[in-house]
């Protein structure tokens, strides 16, 4: 009999897109996956962190997530399966888990004390076990990471790596041994999917998708043999383009199901559809429809009036984000480019921002002048801090490794603030 299991991650209900709601796009993809789950008889989801933008989701938020988890009842999906991503609240995602698993939606939001408690057993229809799951949710530094006086940034580095993998190997074992209890009881192979939120080598990501990096340091050595042998799948969250990791098909990131920043508006998003028959896994991507158009166009000013009533000529209602890189100075470059779109009468075409990137010396300052937060990193802002004060070159990667530290920190504080 086959099993079939739907992977994807990195929702994140609720976020906008500088300052445009996208609630009408989450509804319509949400729609979309409740058909796809019909369409191809799924019997498990697997939700691989980030269910949420922010750690404190809006009313609108909670209400898509509550309600898609209401109305998949009425499909012959039995199982969901979430685990917490680095946006997401442990606190919030585990308070109604109990609630939840009686409608067989199974949540590990946060690191368990006991590795055995993130091996998940789910069965079919019938009541035999069906698919072991090592949930695995994001790891926080605190969580597989012992501080001590005296380290240095690689001994924390290393400690980390070591945690991580420590932990998959911990929860794989304990789920090894229990699928090994069951197969010898029923005679029957069952197979076994990991699940994780985080970044691993050779994956990779796509600039203003609003990623954050997880660790403190460098993310290269978290190689995908962290993951043992025994899983048959793996399936990850955190990177929002859809790849298989390490030249690995089996090991795989679903990617985001909607375009987080103009960096992946062109980008095709889709789903992974994993059939097991007889345990043997066949892998399929599922592409996810358009919902909301986005377009990043640069150019002179003149390019740019083209490109803006060519948009409007193909009559889709298309959000849009300029890079200005003429010569000129244009103080009135959004006005200028409205002026292109002068018919547009139905209000196709949105600028959502108009960033100035004028390259002469001379007019540099004044691009300062114009630049906000929106335009910048916090690694940006620091690495300015750093140039105001004249910080001499040898002493800016301890600073800038310092730095992250805090920042990871700082993020990480959201979810304990729950």
């Amino acid at each position: 009999m086959t099993l079939n299991v739907l992977h994807t991650s990195d929702w994140h209900l609720g976020r906008s897109l500088y300052g445009q709601r996208r609630y009408e796009e989450f509804d319509a993809f949400l729609d979309w996956m409740l058909t796809t789950l019909r369409e191809q008889q799924i019997d498990v989801l697997l939700i691989a962190g980030d269910i949420f933008d922010t750690t404190a989701p809006s009313n609108r938020a909670m209400q898509q997530y509550y309600d898609f988890l209401r109305r998949t009842a009425d499909t012959q999906c039995r199982h969901i399966v979430i685990i917490g991503g680095n946006h997401d609240s442990p606190t919030f995602l585990n308070a109604p888990r109990e609630l939840l698993k009686v409608l067989n939606v199974h949540v590990v939001g946060a690191k368990t004390d006991d590795p055995a408690e993130e091996v998940l057993c789910l069965d079919d229809t019938n009541g035999q076990p069906s698919l072991m799951v090592c949930a695995v949710p994001y790891l926080r530094d605190r969580d597989v990471r012992t501080a001590e006086a005296g380290e240095t940034i690689d001994d924390k580095e290393q400690k980390l790596l070591e945690g991580i993998r420590d932990h998959y190997q911990a929860v794989t074992g304990a789920a090894e041994a229990q699928r090994a209890r069951l197969e010898t009881q029923h005679k029957s192979r069952i197979p076994m999917v990991g699940m994780g939120h985080l970044w691993t080598a050779g994956a990779v990501k796509v600039e203003g998708d609003g990623v954050r990096d997880l660790y403190v340091g460098s993310l290269a050595h978290v190689g995908t043999d962290i993951f043992p042998a025994s899983l048959d799948y793996v399936a990850l969250g955190h990177l929002h383009v859809p790849q298989p990791v390490g030249g690995k098909h089996h090991i795989r990131y679903s990617g985001s199901p909607l375009p987080m920043g103009f960096g992946e508006a062109r980008q095709q998003k889709s789903v992974c559809v994993i059939a097991f028959d007889d345990g043997k896994a066949t892998i399929e991507q599922v592409d996810i429809p358009c919902f909301q158009r986005l377009r990043q166009l640069s150019g002179s000013l003149a390019t740019l009036q083209t490109e803006l009533q060519a948009l409007l000529r193909e009559g889709e209602s298309t959000w849009v984000e300029i890079v200005y890189t003429g010569q000129d100075i244009v103080p009135d470059l959004r006005e200028k480019l409205l002026e292109a779109l002068t018919e547009d009468k139905e209000g196709l075409i949105t600028l959502l921002r108009v960033k100035n990137q004028r390259i002469t010396a001379q007019t540099l300052q004044a691009q300062d002048t114009e630049q906000t937060l929106d335009d910048l990193s916090p690694q940006d802002v620091f690495q300015r801090c750093l140039d105001a004060h004249e910080v001499p070159d040898e002493q800016r990667p301890e600073l800038l490794h310092l730095y992250q530290d805090v920042l990871t920190r700082v993020q990480e504080s959201d979810g304990r603030a729950d």
